[in-house]
């Protein structure tokens, strides 16, 4: 007689034979899916579909259309992309994976491209996919594992392991390749054929697959020459300081150095700022209007204020509006598909009045501001404004590159500045540090010290703001004058010191628990770094406090 039990699949109540795994089951279900199921929650925990089910349980799956599922994906893709190199060009070829771009990840080799390389990259993927391959999930002592990865030279790797007190390591296998990925990962290598590469460079090549906030294609790549750039410079930075990921940032730490990288990280955020505020005054005479404009805590009202101090040591009166002054009445907010307000529209703002005044300032007349009370959701008319001849106006906010606003003022008297804190650092050649974790972690110690927001409100909170961001943000990157990257190479390993304690607070039955439990598990891999040798100008004062602009 077979043993079996109840349980609940996808909100339905059913019987299966106990001890059915995970990727039986959703073999069942998979005609609901726009994509092959990669990942099930059962009851309030992730799970590869490798687990077995042995006891009642409640069973949902996702698809690469999902927040974590997409994670998964990506993380399979890569393990794929390097199996394929390896197989193709020798254990000796590797892969280092860069940074996000365009929807897509930016990889480079450590050996030379060529367009057919790319190509023929793509359909050994492709052909591998199709072998239906396991990606085999092995456990092995922590001392095995450094083992290994001094034997095929991966340095991250073994360095990572050092800095790792497990007794025992979670390892991946793909063929007779081994690996360490932070995350979950697909139980074989089915499914993984939804992606498309595009050569970029001698040494480099873009990795596109279907995101959650592209209605799950893949896109065209279009080239982003601002942001690639800087990446490309701090990359080189952090290569001549010989600190590329996140072993290289320990090792500074444990031998006592890390207060002489704080004022060097430190001086070369300040020097970068101070080329912007020359590039204004060289055209102080056409110029009227800062415009500066970057995603959820990148820094900006840190960077503005830096940058009037800037200017005024250069003779200009610089003087600073926010766009969040102009939101329309609350009743007028418009809603999003959920029924929420959506304060990131463009439509939230009251774009009239503020052309209107913006005009009238940039004529030199004097203007009644609004200020915005937030708890009334209605505007305020408490101050006057009037620019005089070296008065310049710097306005922040999110839809400040948007070729839409202020459409009578002339495109040269402008001036676009994109901010955002492009993280340098990577766990490793095969794991990198995604932007929007960093800004995360900032936004998570900022909303809980200075609105005492928990972590599950932040969580909350983050999928409307990264849609927002997707939505009128990033698509005008584009039209900025210069892209000033807030992140600080040292930031992660101070930042774990205030955050680490709020994620440990996330209950084990609440829906953010899985997310608060990643982030923890991506810290654990820094060791902390005392705040005391961080400036009080620093943008990273303006989440954990302490800042000489604003507390």
């Amino acid at each position: 007689m077979i043993d079996t039990i109840k349980i609940i699949v996808m909100n339905e109540e059913r019987e299966i034979p106990k001890g059915m795994s995970l990727l039986e089951l959703s073999r069942e279900y998979q005609d609901r899916f726009q994509y092959p199921i990669i990942i099930a929650k059962v009851n309030d925990s992730y799970q590869e579909l490798r687990e077995k089910i042995i006891k009642p349980v409640d069973i949902t799956f996702f698809d690469l259309t999902s927040r974590m599922g997409n994670r998964i994906y990506v993380n399979g893709l890569i393990f794929l992309n390097l199996y394929a190199v390896k197989k193709l060009w020798g254990n000796e070829a590797n892969i280092v994976v860069q940074h996000s771009i365009d929807k897509g990840i930016y990889i480079e080799t450590n050996f030379a491209l060529t367009e057919q390389k790319v190509k023929q990259l793509e359909q050994k993927m492709h052909e591998l996919v199709k072998q239906d391959l396991e990606i085999a999930r092995v456990n092995v002592s922590r001392r095995d594992a450094i083992d290994y990865f001094k034997k095929v030279k991966d340095e991250a790797k073994e360095g990572i392991m050092k800095y790792n007190t497990n007794t025992y390591i979670t390892l991946y296998r793909l063929g007779n390749w081994y690996n360490y990925f932070y995350n979950y990962m697909p139980v074989d290598t089915t499914g993984l054929d939804y992606f498309a590469l595009t050569y970029l460079n001698q040494n480099g090549y873009v990795l596109r697959f279907p995101t959650v906030y592209l209605n799950k294609q893949i896109k065209e790549y279009e080239h982003h020459e601002n942001m690639f750039e800087v990446f490309k410079e701090c990359r080189e930075w952090a290569k001549v300081m010989n600190i590329q990921n996140v072993v290289e940032l320990n090792n500074v730490v444990a031998k006592g150095r890390i207060g002489d990288l704080i004022r060097i990280d430190e001086t070369l955020q300040s020097n970068r700022l101070l080329q912007v505020a020359k590039e204004i005054f060289q055209k102080k005479d056409q110029l009227k209007l800062i415009l500066i404009a970057g995603p959820s805590s990148s820094g900006k009202t840190t960077t503005t204020n830096k940058l009037c101090m800037y200017l005024k040591s250069f003779g200009l009166n610089p003087k600073m509006l926010s766009m969040d002054d102009y939101f329309v009445e609350r009743d007028d907010t418009p809603l999003d598909e959920e029924g929420n307000y959506d304060y990131e529209s463009l439509r939230a703002l009251d774009l009239d009045l503020f052309n209107q005044q913006i005009e009238k300032l940039l004529k030199q007349e004097e203007v009644m501001i609004p200020t915005y009370n937030f708890i009334l959701g209605t505007k305020q008319y408490k101050r006057k404004m009037q620019l005089g001849k070296d008065d310049i106006l710097l306005i922040e906010g999110i839809h400040g590159l948007n070729p839409t606003i202020l459409p009578n003022v002339p495109r040269e008297k402008k001036f676009k500045i994109y901010i955002s804190a492009l993280t340098e650092l990577n766990l490793d050649d095969h794991n990198r540090i995604p932007t929007t974790d960093n800004r995360l972690l900032r936004r998570m110690i900022r909303d809980n010290r200075t609105r005492g927001y928990d972590v599950t409100k932040t969580l909350e909170n983050w999928p409307m703001v990264r849609k927002g961001e997707e939505q009128y943000i990033f698509p005008y990157q584009d039209e900025a004058d210069v892209t000033f990257n807030s992140a600080l190479i040292y930031e992660l390993g101070v930042l774990k010191t205030y955050v680490e304690p709020l994620l440990y607070s996330v209950d084990q039955n609440s829906e953010y628990y899985e997310e608060a439990k990643r982030l923890i598990n991506f810290l654990r891999m820094f060791l902390p770094i005392p705040s005391e040798a961080i400036p009080q100008d620093s943008i990273l004062r303006e989440f954990i406090g302490g800042s000489c602009f604003h507390d």
